[in-house]
């Protein structure tokens, strides 16, 4: 399941896209767009920075951006940074959690599979993918 965080980090990742000209936006523009308390996004967005997804400064004019293109970006690495790897069971996520069951257990294939869905799905969307004109938003709600 992701998380208010994850679902959080990529709402703040579509409003800097939709208001990428260069300039570094207000964290509470963004959390007032939202309806996000600022508190709570300043937490998201210091992991981003720390994660390299955006970069901000603070003071007069200051506020966060993109470091990439908004196409360049995918929702695979925006919801992994937030809420680490997506693997639906500790046992394929590297070396580390290797499961001495591995060679024959007769569940882990399923879970491989299940697995490289959820990746290929979320890799395969661009932070672009996300973004609608005010036309296409009101055609989606209504």
């Amino acid at each position: 399941m992701i998380s208010t965080k994850g679902r959080y980090a990529l709402r703040v990742m579509i409003d800097l896209a939709e208001h990428n000209d260069g300039n570094y936006i207000p964290l509470k523009d963004t959390a007032e767009r939202q309806e996000i308390s600022k508190k709570y996004l300043e937490a998201i967005v210091k992991e981003m920075v720390n994660g390299g997804l955006i970069v901000g400064i603070s003071g007069k004019g200051g506020g966060y951006r993109l470091v990439r293109d908004p196409g360049d970006y995918t929702v695979g690495e925006i919801l992994e940074l937030m809420e680490g790897p997506l693997a639906p069971v500790a046992c394929i996520v590297g070396k580390k959690n290797e499961c001495p069951r591995r060679g024959y257990c007769q569940t882990l294939p399923m879970w491989q599979e299940f697995y490289d869905m959820v990746h290929d799905f979320f890799y395969g969307k661009k932070l672009t993918d996300l973004l609608h004109t005010p036309d296409e938003y009101l055609n989606f709600v209504i």
